[in-house]
């Protein structure tokens, strides 16, 4: 397939940022890229234009290591607590995901994360003090403090210390035929 180079004026993907000189099959840069202004043919002219774009660059990468940097102040501040449902036993019953991080960091903080830039090896299923890496910029990490609690011991907190007995009175029947 015939490849042509073009410089793109904006952050792609699949691609690169502003301001790189890639290669390209020439049909998506005649047929979309160049039509779009997401990318410019390279001519003299255009390469005496390519500083302007490193400038449009290097302005956003700033903006956005800046804001990073504030994020990740935010969200070490945060600590967050998440019950997790377990057994008799202390076993869990799931899991805490990434997906469920992002989630209560979108309530808490109001700013959706990606939940993919949240570093877990893998989910959560203990209870106890964890703490999450979160990926926020290239150079920028930030680290949360996730306590997970037994959803068991919020509701026995919660509720005075009666024992329950389940309905039908299976309990005491069990009890009166040890007792014999």
């Amino acid at each position: 397939m015939p490849t042509t180079e073009v410089i793109l004026t904006e952050k792609i993907a699949s691609l690169g940022a502003e301001a790189d000189v890639v290669k390209v099959k020439r049909g998506y840069a005649r047929n979309f890229l160049v039509p779009s202004g997401k990318a410019l043919e390279v001519t003299p002219a255009t390469l005496r234009r390519i500083n302007q774009l490193k400038a449009k660059r290097a302005e956003r990468e700033a903006a956005e290591l800046n804001e990073s940097e504030d994020l990740a102040r935010r969200i070490g501040k945060l600590k967050i607590t998440i019950a997790l449902e377990t057994g008799e036993t202390g076993k869990a019953f799931g899991s805490i995901t990434a997906k469920d991080i992002a989630d209560r960091l979108q309530s808490e903080l109001g700013i959706e994360i990606d939940r993919h830039r949240i570093e877990l090896e893998r989910p959560i299923k203990e209870t106890g003090a964890h703490e999450v890496v979160i990926k926020l910029h290239q150079d920028v990490s930030a680290k949360l403090t996730l306590t997970v609690k037994s959803a068991g011991e919020e509701k026995a907190a919660e509720a005075p210390a009666e024992e329950e007995t389940p309905a039908g009175g299976f309990k005491a029947k069990a009890k009166a035929k040890h007792s014999k």
